[in-house]
């Protein structure tokens, strides 16, 4: 019966050639569109589901409210860790870790820059299942000064060397760091990025007895059927004895009256699989995505495959005029009508099949582009995995259904006396059904357009909106502390420089993660503010052309200045501040005293952070030039930025014994922050022309 199913349905293909390649065209885009957006949807919700301890894996976050400002946050306090494991019966291990950024590294007089480098406790290789190549896995981050390094790293800086037990230098001050190991490349899907992992016990801050000094990220490995829940019930406790003392000291009130004013300050567990999509947590290793994202483009792929599959009913009931003669024939020979359907569902599979193997090809020809447009690297795997190809049978068998059912018991119903009289005809020509779908097909294409030029005119927005400082012609310097004292010399030289219209040194820049502190106000100590703060230099507001709206910027000529800050509007207004010259700040110290803060003036607002964030109350603070500057900011004069940028490259080596420049311009910098909506927002523009291009196929079928 098979066997004669395909044989007819090969015949019926031969006399429908112009069809059958319309519909299998139609069809193969559609689902190649479809597995295409899969593909991307089940990567992005599968992030860190190669740990084989995922379940029992949680990440702890610190949720805090202070003055009206609430802040979701990764990073705990280096002692967190160890004291939960001794107290909570529930917990079977902790794991630490801190990302340094940009990093120098030196082997044999050959410098390298790597971008992701970490630091961990020796329980790392517990925690992730990234398997360890070269070296003992108990030993390899158990003391100061160890390093793993990734594969492809090893690889770059050791070429065919046996790397174990070699010493690299790393950082400014070229510390000595033994290899100890080498683990294979942190999987793609990883909420971190990893090429070199150093020692956790190496930081100075490792053991910072501080419950309130927020730093590190902090993992705990649950055991075997633990309710997490029962571990979140027990951090109240923990806050009450450990943290509620130092709130004591720091603030003059207790943690009950500090709670009492609206503040907040709890601690919660996250899951490793959660911690990619959930965009409400800041301080990640690596950009979490947006889940809305996944639904809107889930959607596209099911609406994209329902367009192909209205093509395939709008052609197949199309040729009924043409066939009717054919199911007339074949009834009064005695077939019947579930024989029809069957006959005309097989061609449906058959197609649908063809169409699968084609979209295959395709994806595996467009994937190299799709990765480039979305900086991943997906692949298509059809044997890593069993259920991949049960899964695209079924999905064949699916879109068969769905595009030949209709058309199937629609011809099967001809009655074979009116078929072959050529009754028939005049009916098919007012095919009320076709036309109502193809109106919903284009209905659905044009909200897509609609919907990407949305997205379009809001990322639009987001690159053209004032951020409050002119960020053109603006290169920002990393690792300023390379320095050392050397700073102030260095500004004052590069000044000389041609094209360098001002340069500053701050602990901050916009764009780049701030430290949020507590603060109060003079006559107002029973209520407690937080803002994002930063130490600049006399040059850091002219720089970033932050204009003043009250008050004045610091100034040389006045030595009360370095006891002194400069807020901004939002703190103004969000602190109900009146008279400027009558208001002090006091930032309590760790000592217990109070420093008192003066407000010299007032800059407006401007987006510390991206356009999604709110703006946050800001403070500046000034400091002197022996404190570790963390950047430095260079204004450049139009014109040749590459002549200007290379000879302050040769003074930077000059100045820190041949060390590279690492340096970006602020508005590309901003721009990458909404680099996620630009590729969602082409993705879906892609995406709807072929929708339209696919129903357009219909038409002309």
């Amino acid at each position: 019966m098979f066997y004669n199913l395909i044989k007819h349905s090969l015949r019926s293909f031969k006399r429908q050639r112009v069809y059958v390649i319309i519909n299998i065209l139609g069809l193969s885009i559609g689902i190649a569109c479809s597995l295409l957006i899969a593909i991307f949807v089940i990567n992005e919700a599968s992030f860190d589901n190669y740990n084989v301890k995922k379940e029992r894996i949680f990440r702890m976050i610190l949720n805090g409210k202070i003055g009206g400002q609430e802040l979701t946050v990764s990073s705990t306090s280096a002692i967190i860790g160890p004291t939960v494991i001794e107290e909570f019966p529930e917990v079977e291990d902790f794991l630490r870790m801190n990302g340094w950024g940009p990093t120098i590294v030196e082997y044999n007089n050959q410098t390298f820059t790597e971008e992701h480098f970490l630091e961990a406790d020796s329980s790392f290789f517990n925690f992730f299942s990234i398997p360890v190549i070269k070296g003992d896995p108990d030993n390899l981050l158990n003391s100061p000064r160890k390093i793993v390094l990734s594969e492809s790293t090893a690889e770059k800086i050791f070429g065919n060397e046996n790397p174990i037990d070699k010493s690299i230098q790393i950082g400014s001050d070229s510390v000595r760091y033994i290899v100890s190991g080498v683990m294979a490349d942190v999987p793609e899907n990883s909420h971190f990025e990893a090429n070199i992992i150093a020692s956790f016990m190496t930081n100075e801050r490792s053991k910072d007895p501080a419950w309130t000094n927020n730093s590190f990220s902090t993992y705990l490995l649950l055991k075997p059927n633990t309710d997490f829940n029962d571990v979140d019930a027990k951090f109240p406790g923990l806050i009450e004895k450990y943290i509620g003392p130092e709130v004591q000291q720091m603030m003059g009130i207790s943690l009950s009256d500090f709670i009492a004013q609206g503040n907040k300050y709890r601690f919660y567990l996250q899951n490793l699989s959660d911690i990619h999509l959930d965009t409400s947590v800041e301080q990640n290793f690596k950009a979490s995505s947006d889940p809305k994202y996944l639904i809107i483009f889930g959607t596209i792929a099911i609406l994209i495959v329902v367009i192909a599959s209205i093509n395939f009913m709008n052609l197949s009931t199309a040729q009924a005029s043409r066939r009717a003669k054919e199911v007339g024939i074949k009834k009064l020979g005695g077939s019947t009508r579930g024989m029809l359907i069957a006959q005309f569902l097989a061609e449906s599979f058959i197609l649908s099949s063809v169409s699968l193997i084609l979209a295959l090809v395709l994806i595996k020809s467009l994937l190299p582009y799709f990765n480039n447009l979305l900086g991943a690297h997906l692949e298509l795997s059809l044997l890593n995995n069993w259920y991949t190809i049960p899964v695209l049978i079924l999905f064949s068998v699916m879109v068969g259904i769905l595009a030949g059912s209709y058309p199937a018991f629609f011809l099967s119903s001809f009655n074979p006396s009116e078929v072959l009289k050529g009754g028939v005809r005049s009916s098919m020509k007012n095919g009320r059904l076709r036309k109502v779908l193809v109106v919903f097909q284009f209905s659905v294409s044009i909200l897509l357009i609609v919907g990407t030029l949305i997205m379009y005119q809001q990322i639009k927005y987001m690159l053209n909106k004032d951020v409050g400082f002119d960020k053109e012609q603006l290169i920002v310097i990393n690792r300023a502390g390379a320095l050392g004292s050397k700073i102030k010399s260095f500004k004052q030289a590069a000044k000389g420089i041609p094209g360098v219209i001002n340069i500053s040194s701050s602990t901050a820049v916009p764009g780049r993660t701030n430290n949020n502190n507590a603060y109060m106000l003079e006559g107002r100590s029973e209520e407690t503010f937080l803002l994002m703060t930063t130490w600049i230099d006399y040059d850091f507001l002219e720089t970033y052309g932050m204009t003043i709206t009250s008050g004045r910027s610091f100034n040389e000529s006045y030595s009360t200045d370095s006891q002194a800050c400069i807020v901004n509007e939002a703190a103004i207004k969000n602190f109900e501040i009146g008279a400027l010259e009558e208001t002090r700040f006091m930032r309590p110290r760790e000592s217990g005293e109070i420093e008192y803060l003066p407000i010299i003036g007032v800059v407006k607002n401007f987006n510390f952070r991206s356009l999604r964030n709110p703006i946050d109350p800001c403070i500046f603070l000034f400091k002197t030039d022996d404190i570790l500057w963390g950047y430095l900011s260079v204004k450049l004069s139009a014109g040749n930025y590459s002549q200007t940028i290379s000879q302050i490259e040769e003074l930077w080596k000059e100045y820190t014994a041949n060390d590279p420049l690492q340096y970006y311009f602020v508005d590309k910098d901003f721009e990458q922050m909404y680099i996620q909506e630009k590729q969602n927002a082409q993705l879906a523009v892609i995406f709807a022309i072929l929708a339209i291009f696919i129903a357009s196929l219909g038409l002309f079928g």
